[in-house]
This record gives structure tokens, C-alpha cells and sequence, in this order.
């Protein structure tokens, strides 16, 4: 029996077409394993950082003249340490600042953490006998700020020298308590009380205070600190 045989190039394109249906027959290939996803691991709190105070004033809160450590703000630091209070302290004195300079330098003085500000500024506008005009609005702008943030103020009162008059002195001191009585917020009524004209209390210029006199400032200013940190809204 004579074989029939298919010309060549159509027997080339049958072959190739069957080799592409069994490929196409070809099981696929298996998916990648999927991997499960890890267990989610609950994030740590975060601990918020320790409240701030800080001592804005001039060379009596710097602690002119005396060593490292022995300013007011830095024996306050020490007593808040040994009482167990956990904060940090900022000494903001610049010798030589008055009311106005406080409040130029007051949004660096307010950066961070802080929950309490000292105000003691005015020793040197009454030294000057700037008016107590500008002395209560800086002041005042320097509260209004600071509660803005949620900053708890302590007001530090100076007395004037009485060689600028009876009118003056009384005007000065009066600023003070007319300030703290306007924005509800503690007021030490002297910085200085108990220091002032001490000459074993002060050094030889009689205006700043020694090691000693700082330790009573530091005394003073204690009670108002511990209890400004105790009622200091809580901030984010």
C-alpha cells in the first residue's frame, strides 16, 4: 500500500501547532508560599518628658558673682532632686535685663517643656526709675504669654530704692500686687526679703546676694515652686 505523505512545510506547522497544545496542557506553576504576617508588637509608651521651670530675671537670678551651683535656681534644682520631684530647672537671668528685655527674650525662655515660669524682673527698671507704666505692661505681656501656653506664673515682687520717692517705691510695689491679684496667680511678695541690706547676706556692692544670701532666696522661693508643680495643668 503506497504511503500518502504531507508535503513538507505543512507537516512543519502541524508539528508545531501540537507542540503548542501540549504545552498549553502543562499544569501551571504552583503560587509562592505566603508568608504570615509577624505577630504585631504593641508599641512602648512614650514617657513624656519632665516638666520645665524656669527662673526668668536678671543678675540676682544669673547669681552675679558667685560660683557654679550657688545661685537660687540651681539650690531649687538641688531640693526638687532630694524631694523626689522629678523636673528640670532653667536659669533664664541675664545681668543688667529690666522688664522689656525679659519680655524681648521670652519665646526662647518658653521653649520646651515648661510648666512653671518664675517672673522675677524689675530690680533694674527701678534702679533706671524706668516708669512703672511700662514696667506693669511688660509684665503683663509677659503673663499673658506664658498662660497662652498653659504655663503656670510665679510672680517675684523687687522693691525700688527709696531715694526715687515715696510715689515711686509705693507705685512699684504696688504693680506687683495689683498683677497678681489681676491674673489670679502666686506672688512672692520681696525676692529679696530677709537678704536685702544684710551685709553678711550680700556681697561687697551690697545689692547682689553671697552664697548665703542665695540659700535664703532659695528657701523663700521653695514653697512656691513645689506647689506651682503640684497644680500645673498637664500639658501633651
Amino acid at each position: 500500500m503506497r504511503q500518502r505523505f504531507l508535503p513538507r512545510p505543512l507537516a512543519a506547522v502541524l508539528a508545531g501547532l501540537a507542540m503548542a497544545a501540549a504545552c498549553g496542557r502543562e499544569a501551571p506553576p504552583e503560587p509562592a508560599p505566603v508568608r504570615a504576617p509577624a505577630p504585631r508588637q504593641d508599641a512602648r509608651p512614650v514617657t513624656p518628658p519632665p516638666p520645665r521651670v524656669v527662673f526668668l530675671g536678671d543678675s540676682l537670678t544669673a547669681g552675679y558673682g558667685l560660683d557654679a551651683g550657688e545661685d537660687y535656681p540651681s539650690l531649687v534644682r538641688l531640693r526638687l532632686r532630694e524631694a523626689g520631684i522629678a523636673a528640670d530647672v532653667v536659669n533664664a537671668g541675664v545681668s543688667g535685663d529690666t522688664s522689656a528685655g525679659g519680655l524681648r527674650r521670652l519665646d526662647w525662655s518658653l521653649d520646651g517643656h515648661v510648666a512653671v515660669l518664675v517672673v522675677a524682673l524689675g530690680g533694674n527698671d527701678a534702679l533706671r526709675g524706668l516708669s512703672t507704666d511700662d514696667l506693669r505692661r511688660n509684665l503683663a505681656a509677659i503673663i499673658d504669654a506664658a498662660r497662652q501656653r498653659r504655663v503656670t506664673v510665679v510672680l517675684a515682687g523687687m522693691e525700688a530704692p527709696p531715694n526715687l520717692g515715696r510715689a515711686y517705691t509705693t507705685a512699684f510695689r504696688q504693680t506687683y500686687r495689683d498683677l497678681a491679684a489681676q491674673y489670679r496667680i502666686a506672688l512672692i511678695p520681696f525676692l529679696l526679703e530677709g537678704v536685702a541690706g544684710q551685709p553678711a547676706l550680700n556681697q561687697a556692692d551690697l545689692i547682689h546676694p553671697n552664697a548665703e544670701g542665695a540659700k535664703r532666696i532659695a528657701s523663700l522661693v521653695w514653697p512656691f515652686i513645689e506647689r506651682a508643680l503640684r497644680e500645673a495643668p498637664p500639658h501633651d
